[in-house]
């Protein structure tokens, strides 16, 4: 389901999860006691509602980067199981 305007961050045309970004940074400077209207907030926007053009190298290679992640989280993911332990003090 896409969010009406009206319910995302000052009524921009943003995805759920975009908008869910926003709203985390927003959070996250807050609880820091830092001001959240930055430079930083604003390029995240524009990149958000006007996104840079990729050539087809350009994405070829963030796919590829994309796979070794989602490789490496999984690889991550088995090794935090090997060193737990099987019996965890009660």
């Amino acid at each position: 389901m896409e969010p009406e305007p009206a319910d995302t961050f000052r009524g921009l045309p943003l995805t759920a999860e975009q908008d869910s970004e926003i709203r985390h940074y927003i959070h996250v400077r807050q609880r820091s006691g830092l001001p959240w209207d930055t430079p930083e907030l604003r390029a995240m926007l524009a990149d958000m509602l006007d996104p840079p053009q990729a050539d087809d190298e350009d994405r070829q290679a963030l796919s590829g980067s994309i796979g070794k992640e989602r490789a490496a989280a999984v690889l991550d993911g088995e090794s935090d199981r090997d060193r737990a332990d099987p019996r965890p003090e009660s």
